[in-house]
């Protein structure tokens, strides 16, 4: 990763900020990208390397946001050789005839035009044998009471991926996505909230689920998506990658 240049969206939160991490211990120039301004700039003083680290307050749900995330970053570093397309947010959780369609509608802008709007903008400005993580989550490969919104978002990044492997494969573009399960983090938090009336009891239940009877942590799908990134995947496109502690086995 010595020297490459990588994007990440929703790199104030956990998954994003991990995966930040690594790659700058790895040598990389990283531009992270948030709606949050104040906790970008608390995340790039805490990598403490201003020279490979910037970053870029966008709403990736606005085109020309990302334009400028796209243009800051190759007007800092020279190009584009990775993109880890993370920002996502959950929703609010309650059965269909309850839905509130301005949230089912938010939850689709930030989730699925938002990684369509980075896919439309990043790819093009990449040099050619880069590689692509969009993050989805084991929403995406099953159904949830309560979760329409968040599941018919995170199917929606499978479509994405596959497609944009299709078209990225002339250039040697690589693209995959993650799907990780119950993540120790604060999305994971709204969620048990939302599920049920005692979160700790929900949070439990989850975790009796999970073969390997435990969340999982913030560093692990860090990990994973670092290897799709890498050269070590070279032959891996079009591929769902299951972080979930054996939950959907």
């Amino acid at each position: 990763m010595q020297g490459k240049t990588i994007i990440i969206t929703g790199a104030a939160g956990e998954i994003g900020f991990a995966t930040a991490k690594l790659f700058v211990e790895a040598g990389a120039n990283v531009m992270l990208v948030d709606i949050n301004e104040d906790a970008l700039q608390q995340k790039a003083k805490a990598l403490n390397n201003s020279e490979r680290v910037g970053y870029q307050k966008a709403d990736v749900t606005r085109a020309e946001d990302v334009q400028a995330y796209v243009k800051a970053t190759t007007d800092r570093f020279g190009g584009i050789d990775l993109f880890f397309n993370n920002a996502g947010i959950e929703g609010d959780v309650m059965p269909i005839h309850k839905m509130d369609m301005e949230n089912f509608d938010q939850v689709m802008q930030v989730n699925v035009y938002g990684v369509v709007l980075g896919m439309k903008y990043v790819m093009p400005a990449m040099n050619d044998g880069g590689s692509i993580v969009i993050t989805s989550s084991v929403a995406g490969l099953q159904g949830t009471p309560g979760m329409l919104p968040y599941i018919t978002s995170k199917h929606a990044t499978i479509g994405i991926m596959r497609t944009a492997a299709l078209e990225g494969a002339e250039r040697g573009i690589r693209v995959n996505t993650v799907h990780p399960g119950v993540i120790d983090s604060r999305m994971m938090e709204s969620l048990e909230a939302g599920l049920g009336e005692d979160a700790k009891a929900v949070r439990k239940s989850f975790e009796q689920q999970v073969p390997l009877g435990r969340y999982g942590q913030e560093q692990e799908v860090a990990q994973t998506v670092f290897f799709l990134l890498s050269d070590k995947a070279a032959y891996t496109t079009g591929s769902t990658y299951v972080l979930d502690g054996g939950l959907l086995v």
